[in-house]
């Protein structure tokens, strides 16, 4: 309680930032030219959490959450806003709470319920810090929020069920292992026990994806000793039932909590050939079937000695997965977005060109197509950076062609401002106001 009310207290007088600012932050210094093991602009970090950004046709708006900071600052507040696309503008964000820390792990992801209240989850890394659950006080609006919990979660998925609530998927750290579970909610306010999904050794990271009744996760395992700097293989489950049984991808129910390696949700065993696996973002083709986004490399570091960075998808072909590679890169946190669209168009967005610092995190954004399911690829470059890395392309659910993907950019060798950014299906790149002078503001057009 004496947490709750210090960051209520906080929130209260904080004055609202004036505009679009991401937080700057790093992870691991690694006292070589590279300085960090990732580091940057990292408003919309991180890829284990999510959605961050969601269309509602019902206001023909684009809804957000990021992590935010004051210019020449590195505390993070947690920031809400929207997209709006009669207008083509943005107010200014409205602060949600500030977490009274420097770690982007904390940073907020969002979900909006049938009467169209704005939920946002924020995150807590480990259990240092209190996470919350925020519910704005009328739909379709950001200006104010209640607190309706607060409790303890980290790297969240809330996905909103209509006519059953909320299935949160999310991780718990319990000694030194990080263990994948979930709980549901008909409202928002009294929640189920937190259950056990997956506890394999040192634990997970996982990335999920939702589509009418069907949520499904993807989830790598942190092999013990090393933990998560050694993360390795891929894994899947679904379910239908708001986590009432789990099922691999052929169907066949598994008991959970899985604690072996070995076990029937593997897709592929990547800690025999010495690889490790990042994961980036899983969804559904036109077939039902899942496509998985990730990359393997060698090693965790930054630099040559991780080479090959290899971006690869899996494809369930409904009889087995089918591995492809995409393309390459120069880091294991270049993260990219991937969208299968109506017409089976496969699109991704990841910063895949090295930008103005190689061999860090992020680079120059680049939109990948594919039309044939991922076997070949076609690129169009979309920024042109000439001191600060772009990082983090995120997607939102159910994305509005005029704002597709969003992201921030950061010099990746020393601390720095961000600017956040959003792009449209066609390839524009607008750069959301750092500073506003009126109560909305039209982002500026990148050319």
């Amino acid at each position: 309680m004496r947490n709750l009310l210090f960051l209520t207290a906080l929130t209260c007088a904080a004055q609202q930032p004036e505009g679009y600012n991401g937080i700057w932050y790093f992870n691991q210094p690694s006292k070589d030219q590279y300085v960090y093991k990732y580091s940057g602009g990292f408003a919309t970090y991180p890829q284990q959490q999510s959605p961050i950004a969601i269309y509602a046709p019902a206001v023909n708006k684009t809804f957000f959450c990021y992590g935010g900071a004051r210019p020449g600052e590195q505390r993070l507040l947690q920031m809400v806003s929207y997209f709006d696309h009669k207008t083509g503008t943005v107010p200014r964000p409205t602060l949600l709470i500030d977490k009274a820390t420097e770690d982007a792990h904390d940073n907020p992801v969002m979900s909006i319920d049938a009467d169209g209240y704005i939920w946002i989850f924020s995150n807590a890394h480990g259990t240092s810090r209190p996470a919350f659950i925020h519910r704005s006080k009328q739909p379709y609006d950001v200006s104010a929020f209640d607190i309706v919990v607060t409790t303890n979660f980290s790297y969240g998925h809330p996905w909103f069920v209509p006519g059953q609530g909320f299935l949160f998927l999310h991780t718990i750290y319990a000694g030194k292992c990080r263990g994948l579970r979930w709980s549901t909610s008909p409202d928002g306010r009294a929640w189920s026990e937190s259950h056990p999904l997956a506890r394999i050794e040192l634990g997970h990271y996982q990335i999920t994806a939702h589509s009418n009744a069907r949520t499904a996760t993807v989830f790598n395992v942190h092999p013990e000793p090393v933990g998560l700097n050694a993360r390795t293989n891929l894994y899947y489950l679904e379910t239908t039932d708001m986590g009432k049984t789990w099922k691999t991808v052929n169907g066949a129910a598994v008991q959970t909590p899985l604690t072996a390696k070995a076990n029937p949700a593997l897709v592929h065993d990547y800690q025999a050939e010495n690889r490790l696996v990042y994961l980036k973002e899983v969804a559904f083709n036109n077939d039902g079937h899942p496509v998985i986004l990730y990359m393997t490399s060698a090693s965790y570091e930054s630099g040559p000695k991780s080479d090959p960075h290899i971006w690869h998808t899996a494809r369930w072909t409904g009889e087995k997965w089918e591995i492809r590679e995409l393309t390459r890169s120069d880091h294991n946190y270049d993260f990219g977005a991937l969208w299968i669209e109506k017409d089976s168009t496969w699109r991704v967005i990841a910063p895949t060109l090295p930008g103005p610092i190689p061999y860090t995190t992020g680079g120059d954004m680049v939109m990948w197509t594919s039309k044939n399911q991922g076997q070949s690829w076609q690129s169009k470059r979309l920024t042109h950076a000439r001191e600060r890395n772009h990082t983090y392309a995120r997607k939102p659910v159910n994305a509005h062609p005029d704002f597709y993907a969003i992201w921030a950019d950061g010099h990746t060798l020393r601390p720095s401002d961000s600017s956040l950014y959003f792009a449209t299906k066609s390839g524009k790149v607008y750069r959301l106001p750092s500073k506003m002078t009126s109560v909305s503001a039209k982002p500026e057009l990148v050319k």
